[in-house]
């Protein structure tokens, strides 16, 4: 499949695919919501509304809307109200009107209108509005479309009709001051073949839109992976790959002692104490611009929006073809080729992002618009297995890696939850949103580059641990690979295992050329297929 069908087929897809699912949601609320009604009424909890005002109000209530007919052909719904007078030697009152009615009769007149209301820890706000005057006593009135008065617990019911209406609650005989107890309840007869529709419709929708987002990620795939190669290693290129020949040699060379053959010199490690663990099969790198700018990442959010747009449609696409991989490795314990490529393209470009704009902002190079590998500073590859457990993909992305989320939550969360105590309710939790620890080393390390026009290497190294942590973490939950991510912070810009890189690739030679150190991979004559260039 070309590209650009690929393109066409995803969006499509992805969109059809979120409607699907919106509506489902929706559909599965509804049919929720009808199945709770018990006696036929969905009933909120018991509220105590107390104002010091002639009346309560309530906001407009726009029940259908204007230009339609007051009575449908068939019941929208009917609201039934409860409320009884904390005082007992008061008796209460409930009405419903015509907003303008209620208007008129509260002209000039003390009262209030109820503008919120929030359940947990229940707070009820209103709008206090002025007046002198002294209501009449509200049941001797003609213009109730619904009221009930009396003494203990009043019930109203009204069935919902075209119009702007307004709810009152008073004291029966119109004085000052009103305290009751109320509750509400609603039924409708439209709610359980609405949510039916709606959970047909989002059925049709995401039947449609899945195989469409599957279609496209296939063919966007087949574009994104490296060249062919056997599965469980790096491509050709590079010193060491597993099966290519024997560590020291330049894969595709002759062998160690023969004619010809390139052997390496022995090498310092990349990162110190690192290399005696065996590296983990999905890799990141990211190399700090030599010639940051000092104030661009003050902007870099901004520049950077197309892409968040971009990426929250493909982390969606990346969800569904996760689930339909899992179904894939369940049944036959391999992970299809071309959607794993895809997957691994969509991480790789929420990475070049992220080390551009907030999660190192390590570069002044604007990330290009492909899943494909490209000569970025920040790159992410994981290598595809051969075969995967069948067993592991139901336990593997909730159960075996929770202590991982854990540390990610801890290293990446941006969310905290702490105890707050009250006069009233006691303990209740109280959460905030700032920070998290990656996003503070980060601030740190910018707002140090603003000032000194300097990164700091051992800042920026312990950035890319953290980040590389994260992206193993991902990569094993997403399915894959079996391989249980290692506990360890591996700093500094190259992971442990080489990344895939074709001869003359110029990925590792963005900026500045650097000084040949102990960690340059080759020093002797060029290989053979250099020579021919």
């Amino acid at each position: 499949m070309k590209k650009t069908p690929a393109v066409i087929l995803l969006i499509l897809g992805i969109l059809a695919s979120i409607v699907g699912a919106t509506v489902l949601a929706a559909g599965v609320v509804a049919s929720v919501v009808g199945s709770a009604q018990g006696d036929g009424y969905l009933t909120s909890g018991t509220a105590r509304l107390s104002v010091g005002s002639h009346a309560l109000t309530s906001p407009r209530l726009d029940a259908v809307g204007e230009g339609v007919p007051p009575r449908l052909p068939f019941d929208v719904g009917t609201l039934r109200l409860r409320a009884s007078s904390v005082d007992p030697g008061k008796d209460i009152f409930i009405g419903i009107a015509p907003q303008a009615d209620v208007e008129r009769y509260l002209s000039g007149v003390h009262h209030s209108e109820l503008l919120e209301v929030d359940s947990r820890p229940f707070r009820a706000e209103y709008r206090d509005i002025p007046g002198t005057g002294t209501p009449a006593p509200p049941r001797q009135q003609q213009f109730w479309n619904a009221s009930v008065a009396g003494s203990g617990e009043q019930e109203l019911t009204w069935d919902l009709a075209a119009g702007s209406w307004a709810i009152v609650i008073m004291n029966a005989d119109g004085s000052t001051g009103v305290d009751a107890r109320v509750q509400a309840g609603f039924r409708s007869d439209l709610i359980r073949p609405a949510a039916t529709g709606l959970l047909v419709g989002g059925a049709v929708a995401l039947a449609i839109g899945i195989p469409l987002l599957i279609l496209g990620a296939v063919g966007l795939g087949r574009h994104t992976g490296p060249p062919a190669r056997g599965p469980g290693g790096p491509a050709p290129g590079y010193p060491g790959t597993p099966g290519t020949g024997s560590p020291g040699t330049i894969p595709g060379t002759p062998a160690p002692g023969a004619p010809g053959a390139a052997v390496l010199p022995p090498q310092a490690p990349l990162n110190p104490g690192a290399r005696d663990s065996a590296p983990y099969p999905a890799r990141l790198i990211g190399e700090l611009d030599p010639a940051l700018s000092r104030a661009m990442w003050l902007v870099k959010w901004f520049l950077a929006i197309p892409h968040f747009i971009i990426l929250v449609f493909l982390w969606f696409a990346f969800l569904v073809t996760t689930v339909v991989a899992g179904f894939a490795i369940l049944f036959t314990g391999r992970y299809p080729r071309a959607l794993f490529d895809f997957n691994v393209g969509v991480m790789r470009w929420n990475w070049r992002v992220a080390f551009y704009a907030y999660a190192a902002a390590g570069t002044d190079l604007y990330p290009p618009f492909t899943l494909a590998r490209t000569a970025y500073p920040a790159d992410f590859e994981v290598d595809y297995p051969e075969r995967l457990s069948r067993g592991l993909v139901l336990v593997k992305w909730w159960l075996l890696s929770l202590p991982h989320l854990l540390i990610v939550a801890a290293l990446a969360g941006t969310t905290w939850t702490w105890p707050a105590d009250t006069e009233d309710l006691g303990t209740t939790y109280e959460r905030g949103t700032g920070l998290s620890l990656l996003g503070i080393l980060v601030l740190v390390a910018v707002v140090a580059l603003l000032f000194t026009g300097r990164y700091q290497r051992p800042l920026f190294d312990l950035i890319l641990g953290i980040n590389r942590w994260i992206y193993r973490v991902m990569a094993y939950t997403a399915l894959m690979r079996d391989e249980y991510p290692p506990f360890r912070l591996d700093q500094g810009p190259l992971d442990q295992g080489p990344l895939d890189q074709e001869p003359g690739d110029a990925r590792r030679t963005f900026g500045p050329t650097p000084p040949a150190t102990a960690a340059t991979r080759y020093e002797g004559p060029p290989p053979p297929h250099e020579e021919l260039k």
